[in-house]
């Protein structure tokens, strides 16, 4: 299923509840603007404006069934079977050499990585920032996973999108380490080589004690269960934990950075 087939859900069962576009705002306490960008797909649903259109418009949680299903349409194909993972995930560790990892990227940080280069069209930048977006509602989940994160401090001096940009997503690490189920790890630029250097790799603690490993290079990414790289890149961890600073002297570190490019 792709946008297109869920807007046209979404429509249907406005009409057949004879609710108007504003009136639906109402009922699920979203912006008029915001639910017409939705209905013009210039705007990605959320799982959140899902499940109440449905609980308003009384489709049976038809909608909220069909979203993740246009979530495989916009994300590539390989990425599809991580999202699952993430989702179910107790525990994720991150780890990222050259930029803030996914889940922690603001909406201008994202547009800006995305866009990076020219290789995608405008319209599929927006979707990809949307999906983007979308997955971070799990930060904010009654019942969070536990979300550890490790990042090189190279990736927080990256100007990407102009030092503006920077500054807020710095602003933004601040806010989100704030959470109690977050932890927020900088290696320093001295600590010189580490065992991380070669690439970014997230670790997922899923149910009945297993692990997966997501992994990405310049092509795509995958999931592994081997356990024999499991083990090594949990060992990877343990040594990268070993070089980061501790979690106020890595926000006391991003503050400084921050400081740096407020001036």
């Amino acid at each position: 299923m792709n946008l297109d087939m869920w807007i046209r859900a979404l429509k249907a069962a406005r009409a057949s509840a004879d609710i108007s576009q504003e009136g639906l705002a109402s009922l699920v306490k979203w912006s008029s603007s915001t639910v017409a960008a939705i209905e013009t797909g210039r705007r990605r649903p959320t799982m959140e404006f899902a499940v109440a259109s449905d609980e308003m418009l009384g489709t049976g949680g038809l909608l909220a069934e069909l979203l993740p299903m246009v979530d495989q349409q916009l994300s590539p194909i390989w990425f599809a079977p991580w999202r699952g993972y993430e989702a179910d995930a107790l525990r994720l560790r991150t780890f990222e050499p050259c930029l803030v990892p996914g889940l922690l990227q603001t909406e201008a940080y994202a547009r800006a990585i995305i866009g990076a280069g020219g290789l995608n069209p405008p319209d599929k930048i927006e979707e990809l920032v949307a999906v983007r977006m979308e997955r971070q509602e799990l930060l904010h989940r009654e019942d969070p996973p536990e979300l550890l994160f490790i990042l090189d401090e190279a990736a927080l001096r990256r100007p990407v999108g102009g030092p503006e940009v920077l500054d807020a997503q710095l602003g933004h690490l601040l806010e989100v380490a704030r959470l109690r189920h977050v932890r927020l790890h900088v290696i320093p630029a001295d600590a010189g080589a580490h065992v991380g250097l070669t690439g970014g790799f997230i670790v997922a603690d899923i149910p009945d004690d297993e692990q997966v490993v997501y992994l990405e290079n310049v092509a795509r990414g995958q999931v592994v269960d081997d356990p024999e790289l499991v083990r090594l890149i949990r060992r990877k961890w343990d040594s990268l934990l070993g070089e980061a600073l501790s979690e106020r002297a890595s926000l006391e570190l991003i503050k400084s950075l921050k400081v740096t490019y407020d001036r």
